[in-house]
């Protein structure tokens, strides 16, 4: 019995194509994506997208990287990360594991928009040199929803002991990675960094937990 062998002569053909060397990785990932029917502007596009920012990211000197780009994502991380442990906590003393978390993603949403609306107003970056004010401002809003969202979805374990030992390590691992920020893009020493961002979030929890049991 004779098969048709053509659609498997294509497919390694094009296989072959793709991985031939000298083809560049985007021209690549845009063949394969195209393969599988993502349409080529939308490959194109992200391809461009993310060359751009790493253009950018790469034409700065370290200086301009950290006032442009890290100074304002760590201020939203922080902020986001410690704010909200008070509402969450408090919420979760008082009402329990679905309360918490709505009450996380409210807190993170509101100070997500209310940090970046403050960084974006505050410099417009023409004085301080500190880069285009929407993207700072669209950076510490971010970063601000990330670290306040990431302690609140333990609370989508329904019981509420389980969830906050959940929490208290999200917290620890948020807390450590605040600490290797620091460390490393504005040379504070990892344990006097982990010792401040420490008491900061203990000092807000315990305040959450203080009104919880109240």
């Amino acid at each position: 019995m004779k098969i048709n062998q053509a659609p498997a002569r294509k497919i390694n053909h094009l296989v072959d194509g793709l991985l031939t060397p000298g083809i560049h990785p985007p021209g690549m990932r845009r063949a394969m994506l195209t393969t599988i029917g993502i349409p080529l502007s939308m490959a194109t596009s992200a391809d461009a997208i993310r060359c751009d920012l790493l253009k950018r990211w790469r034409g700065q000197g370290e200086r301009s990287q950290i006032l442009r780009f890290v100074q304002p994502s760590l201020i939203g991380l922080i902020d986001g990360t410690i704010s909200t442990l008070a509402p969450i906590f408090a919420a979760a003393f008082l009402a329990g594991s679905h309360a918490a978390l709505l009450v996380g993603l409210a807190a993170s949403l509101g100070a997500a928009i209310s940090m970046g609306l403050s960084e974006a107003l505050s410099d417009d970056g023409e004085l301080s040199g500190r880069g285009n004010s929407l993207v700072r401002g669209a950076l510490t809003g971010m970063a601000t929803f990330v670290g306040g969202t990431f302690h609140a979805l333990p609370f989508l374990i329904s019981d509420t002991q389980t969830a906050l030992k959940v929490a208290y390590v999200v917290v620890a691992l948020e807390l450590i990675a605040i600490a290797w920020v620091r460390r490393r893009f504005l040379q504070v020493p990892l344990h006097r960094s982990l010792v401040q961002v420490t008491m900061g979030g203990f000092l807000v929890a315990g305040l959450g937990a203080i009104i919880g049991h109240a």
